[in-house]
């Protein structure tokens, strides 16, 4: 049996802007979309203003993986084991014999200033802001990710490249309610409604396999 491991509080995140994927969010393409120099500098405006707002939080877990089968895999958990239903997920773990949960936030100032852009009628501004607020807070995942891909080298074991969410294929969301608890993310000030849906809404759970012994 593999050893308990710590849940280990990420309380900032260092990372460089993903201009690209905020761009491609925003719909522009490469040798595809014309952008103006004015309009450029009026995006990249709101970029650095959303940034100023955003304060990027995460936590990471390392489980132990019980029984699975084609259908469900057991995460061995502190206060007992864990059973999550899915198909695509018992595949997609069928070779491991870890996962790492990880959940992120960019916080709430960012959320606030997109819902009140969104109710003076400031549009393309908050628009602006939420996808620089989504590609930051998907990168601090795949920050996560290399953290423990580094760590997980030195015992000679290998992290799954992509990521699991609940709300993905037939993995429901209602998983996403196990994943707050295990992650006890309200550490870096998330919360979970009754539709399981995280507050600040620029916040996300996932999983990733473990291979090797």
């Amino acid at each position: 049996m593999i050893g308990m491991h710590p849940l280990i509080l990420f309380d900032t995140i260092m990372i460089e802007t993903p201009r690209r994927r905020i761009y491609r969010r925003l719909g522009y393409r490469k040798g595809v979309t014309t952008l103006r120099a004015r309009q450029e500098a009026e995006v990249e405006k709101d970029i650095a203003c959303a940034l100023s707002l955003i304060r990027l939080r995460g936590v990471g877990l390392r489980l132990s993986l019980g029984e699975k089968n084609d259908s469900e895999v057991v995460l061995a958990g502190q206060e007992g084991d864990e059973v999550f239903r899915s198909r695509r997920l018992a595949r997609f773990l069928k070779e491991c014999g870890e996962v790492v949960l990880m959940g992120a936030t960019a916080g709430g100032k960012v959320m606030a200033a997109i819902e009140e852009g969104a109710t003076r009628d400031n549009f393309s501004r908050s628009v602006v802001f939420d996808a620089t607020a989504s590609e930051m807070v998907d990168a601090s995942l795949d920050w996560i990710m290399s953290y423990f891909a580094r760590e997980l080298r030195r015992e000679s074991k290998i992290l799954t490249e992509k990521r699991f969410s609940a709300g993905y294929s037939d993995f429901l969301l209602e998983n996403q309610a196990a994943m707050f608890r295990l992650l006890d993310m309200e550490r870096i000030g998330v919360e979970i409604t009754q539709s399981f849906v995280l507050i600040p809404e620029k916040s996300v759970t996932a999983l990733a396999g473990v291979q090797g012994k």
